[in-house]
């Protein structure tokens, strides 16, 4: 098949191994001039060396972005999500999920800039990404046009990408011991596939985490915190003022260091097969935690249980891609409607991969104790509980009549 009129891509470039390999198979397939584009979202490495390389590999110094996004991704992504108390089959925080959208927002915002035809991604055509990376462009530019070279070639395997960059002259640098799993970092989460994880029946080496002390190992004594809230987002830590990426890296070196946010978990992906992934996400266990517990005194019972109800189907549209939906949009803005008084002070205990709520205080607290007292109170009627009960019990009464 002939492939098609492109003149200029711009390509989503870490510097490893796959997308320098992909740079320069643009380069011969398409015969295009090709711009990286890098996105510093914590993952804890260095990003600049990205440029040195591209430029190893021909890239004019214009062509070669490289982007601070820290601040973007947890104010304008991680926080929103957060707001709705967000989790994906009972359990994972979608760490990875959540970033593909704004890295999809600058390929398209870098193309309209620079003029360029296509877009470039280094997803497999096997995983959840490819979609994720695609639904965003699409939906931001419908005529963008995306380049997914691995589902064109046919270098389906590391011995294969090795072989290529040797024949093409890519320069691979080798740092230490390379980690046998398929990694991907933010400052949401790190991510672990592949090699023993692929048997979900062995259990994880323990020099696989990064982030994280064991629970077995973390400190004996509980450190204790506080963590303050306006309109449903996280503002300071100990009363001290931080902003959001800063907050999320300073929660997830305390819950690193007791040992909080491991998960193990065999998830349904969005193209059908089951996979195994292994996520230490201690920060965001400590705010999901936090922000439930502000929740449970600012929010009307309804409010809450509604927000509950819509939960799975807003966590499904974020792990499925669906960030720039109508759908997406339209649930967040009745999320943030609910999280205009949900304002205030939590205080928690970190131990041992617990995160334990000790707790809460807000100006717009809906607890009122003269009602919830057990002791004698002036404002509750008791009595009035026995029409309520008739009344919700009268068609079991029907029935059981009719049974007779």
């Amino acid at each position: 098949m002939a492939k098609k009129e492109i003149k200029k891509v711009v390509l989503a470039y870490s510097g490893g191994l796959d997308t320098s390999v992909i740079l320069k198979w643009l380069q011969d397939q398409y015969q295009c001039e090709v711009v990286t584009f890098t996105a510093d979202i914590g993952q804890g490495e260095e990003v600049e060396p990205a440029r040195k390389k591209a430029m190893q590999l021909g890239i004019k110094p214009e062509n070669i972005f490289i982007e601070d996004l820290k601040e973007e991704f947890v104010r304008d992504y991680v926080f929103p999500m957060f707001r709705a108390n967000t989790i994906y089959e009972g359990e994972y925080l979608l760490g990875t999920s959540i970033a593909r959208p704004l890295i999809a927002k600058r390929l398209v915002e870098i193309a309209q800039k620079v003029k360029a035809d296509a877009i470039s991604h280094g997803a497999t055509g096997k995983g959840n990404d490819q979609v994720r990376f695609e639904l965003g462009a699409y939906a931001l530019n419908p005529d963008i046009q995306v380049i997914a070279p691995w589902r064109e070639w046919d270098l389906n395997s590391r011995e294969k990408l090795l072989d290529y960059a040797q024949k093409s002259g890519i320069p691979i640098e080798k740092k230490g011991k390379k980690s046998p799993y398929s990694m991907d970092a933010n400052l949401l989460h790190i991510s672990y596939e592949g090699q023993i994880l692929e048997d979900p029946a062995i259990e994880p080496e323990e020099d696989m985490w990064r982030w994280s002390t064991s629970p077995l190992l973390a400190p004996n004594t509980p450190e204790s915190i506080s963590i303050e809230f306006k309109n449903g987002d996280p503002i300071s830590i100990n009363q001290i003022p931080l902003s959001p990426a800063n907050l999320l890296s300073e929660l997830n070196k305390l819950g690193g260091k007791h040992g909080i946010g491991r998960l193990d978990l065999v998830e349904n992906r969005y193209v059908g097969m089951k996979s195994r992934g292994c996520y230490e996400t201690p920060g965001g266990s400590i705010l999901l935690k936090a922000h439930r517990a502000i929740e449970s005194l600012c929010l009307d019972r309804e409010q809450a249980h509604l927000k509950d109800e819509l939960m799975p189907k807003y966590a499904a549209m974020i792990y499925n891609g669906y960030w720039f939906s109508p759908e997406r949009e339209a649930l967040q803005a009745l999320i943030d409607k609910t999280q205009e008084k949900v304002e205030g002070r939590v205080y928690l205990k970190l131990y041992k991969g617990n995160v334990i709520i000790t707790g809460r205080e807000s100006k717009n607290s809906l607890f009122n104790q003269a009602y919830s007292t057990f002791e004698a109170d002036s404002v509750y009627n008791q009595k009035d509980a026995a029409g309520f009960i008739k009344l919700n019990a009268l068609r079991f009464i029907i029935a059981g009549k009719s049974r007779k």
